[in-house]
């Protein structure tokens, strides 16, 4: 008895023991950390807040009564469920028109330019119509002066409630004040050509009939329509579909006027009277409007005038369809070649690397894969070269494009976690992304590192094993690699595996340079990325061997070395001829001692 209850003291004791020196051990590791480096922060966690009491419960009455529905809400049941809906008449009448409009990004304001520009077209493209041919008669005239004054009042709510409550720049200033905004307007341009196309001229009806020519004021609201044009223009995502609509639609109504002008020429000479007028057969208007293309195209086959009034209109005829005609083919050019300019600097970029690389005999198989590049890379962002695309725009705006295309695959790095977000910021701007074909090596083993790469879209493999060719992991979009080389304090740090592109990937880089010009002005997240990367070599760096591998197994576990003040306190109680469980200690430290030699 006296034997086992000794060996099971000595056995707490050990374990005892064993704690002790570890506990030391951590202790010196920690101060000798702290003295090498005095960034690293204390491991000791803060104080937990206290818990504040949760709140009372509301009394019973208020929640019954929140529990029914208000008697201003209306509701409709359908089958078995019961919907919250409001009617639209309360929804129109709780809507409040705004007091000023942003006429550059307000879609509403688009969309009332439409209307109004609608209310121009009708204008331009029937007054001649109702003048020239006979399709305005007393029978339906009531038809067409309720399209006009309709046509009217939208042009009367456009000088009312729209363009008073414009906002315009002063001074570098928004102005957003109502008065202001007013009297910008009453002293504009604009107002003085709305108030000209409002004139009116209506009431000479009552003396000269309904002729439709007295409305030829109404045609020149056409600032509406540049401007119409313009905010359109900004919010399409393919303009230039629009600007071969409207150059069409310019030439189809030069034909139209024309077509008018032969039909009124030919009434005054005489329906029928000449060759050259219109015979009166089949729809006029079509078969005017089919002499004014050949006139307008110079097609020829025209019969030839017979009076001197027709061959005036046919001269005048020639000369402003070889000027339009040619007008709207150039512009018809500057459209189609707008559309195509990128597709054209492509084409030019790969001609001029093909035509260099035919010329240096570069092998085929490397001219494919610069083929391949060219074509991937075009078809997947539109472009070469997207810092081009951004060179143009101030720092501020080109930080704003960058969040919204970025921000949310590096803000999910683990590495960059817990940093200034102002610090991510100004990182996204240093980006650069880059795209690799397949089997592509994006670094090597053996290299300096000096880069970290970001996979924005696509799959790399990190190759490993004897023959370098083994598959260790493959690493997917917001992955991080070649951040250890990036953040190491020495440099020269080399590439411990390679790196290839599995299929295409489009990877972001960030040079060691830009980052620690970055975090220069950001000492906190400099103090946590340096922590972070100290952490990454420390396991990085730890032999194979410790981890217990299977091809060396240890019989009996190394135990950790005696700290030295402890042994210098068992060395002065032995001198002193201690007996009992201290001599007993030191008699088991011994031993430990030399199982480990």
């Amino acid at each position: 008895r006296i034997g086992s209850a000794t060996s099971q003291t000595s056995a707490i004791i050990h374990d005892r023991l064993q704690e002790l020196v570890r506990l030391f051990k951590e202790r010196t590791e920690k101060v000798k950390e702290k003295l090498t480096d005095p960034d690293v922060t204390s491991d000791e966690e803060s104080p937990t807040a206290s818990s504040t009491a949760p709140p009372p419960p509301p009394p019973p009455g208020d929640a019954q009564a929140g529990d029914k529905p208000a008697d201003d809400d209306h509701y409709c049941e359908m089958l078995c469920c019961t919907f919250k809906c409001q009617p639209w008449m309360d929804r129109l009448k709780s809507y409040q028109f705004p007091s000023s409009i942003d006429p550059l990004t307000n879609l509403v304001y688009v969309l009332w330019l439409f209307f109004v520009v609608l209310a121009w077209n009708w204008n331009c493209w029937l007054i001649p119509v109702r003048w020239a041919f006979p399709y305005q008669t007393p029978a339906n005239i009531h038809y067409w002066l309720l399209m006009d004054y309709l046509c009217d009042l939208i042009y009367l709510l456009d000088i009312i409630v729209f363009q008073t409550r414009l906002q315009f720049v002063r001074g570098g200033d928004i102005i957003s004040d109502k008065k202001a905004m007013k009297e910008n307007y009453l002293r504009s341009q604009r107002f003085k050509m709305d108030v000209v196309c409002l004139l009116p001229l209506d009431f000479f009806y009552f003396k000269v009939g309904v002729n439709p020519l007295l409305r030829f004021p109404r045609c020149l609201k056409y600032l509406a329509f540049f401007e119409f044009n313009n905010r359109l223009e900004a919010i399409l995502s393919k303009a230039y579909i629009y600007r071969v609509i409207r150059t069409t639609a310019y030439l189809l109504y030069s034909l139209h006027v024309n077509s008018c002008l032969y039909y009124w020429a030919s009434a005054y000479e005489g329906l029928g009277s000449t060759t050259w007028v219109y015979d009166g057969e089949g729809n006029s208007y079509i078969r005017c409007y089919y002499w004014a293309v050949k006139t307008l195209i110079t097609i020829g086959g025209l019969p030839d005038p017979k009076t001197l009034f027709e061959i005036v209109f046919q001269l005048l005829n020639y000369f402003t369809g070889v000027f339009a005609f040619s007008v709207m083919i150039g512009q018809m050019r500057d459209v189609v070649g707008a559309a195509t300019a990128g597709q054209t600097y492509y084409r030019s970029c790969m001609d001029s690397t093909i035509k260099y690389m035919n010329f240096y005999k570069i092998p085929k198989t490397v001219q494919n894969r610069v083929k391949t590049w060219y074509e991937y890379t075009w078809h997947s962002q539109g472009m070469l070269d997207e810092s081009e695309l951004l060179v143009q725009l101030p720092d501020k705006m080109r930080l704003d494009i960058a969040i919204d295309v970025n921000y949310n695959i590096v803000s999910k790095v683990a590495l960059f976690q817990g940093c200034d977000r102002q610090m991510i910021f100004d990182m996204l701007k240093r980006l650069r992304s880059v795209v690799y074909l397949p089997n592509d090596f994006v670094c090597k083993k053996g290299e300096i590192g000096r880069e970290m790469y970001i996979i924005q879209a696509g799959q790399v493999q990190v190759l490993g094993g004897p023959d370098g060719k083994t598959v260790l992991v493959t690493l997917k979009a917001g992955s991080v690699f070649g951040e250890i080389s990036l953040l190491a304090a020495g440099g020269g740090n080399r590439r411990t595996a390679n790196v290839i592109a599995h299929g295409f990937a489009n990877l972001f880089i960030l040079d060691k340079k830009d980052l620690n010009e970055i975090l220069v002005h950001y000492p906190e997240s400099q103090k946590l990325l340096r922590k972070k990367a100290k952490k990454m070599l420390k396991n990085n760096n730890k032999p194979k061997d410790e981890k217990g591998g299977p091809g060396d197994p240890l019989i009996i576990p190394p135990k950790t070395d005696t700290p030295k003040l402890f042994q210098a306190a068992l060395a002065a109680v032995g001198k002193a001829g201690g007996r009992g469980h201290l001599a007993h200690l030191r008699w088991k430290l011994r031993q430990l001692k030399a199982m480990q030699e």
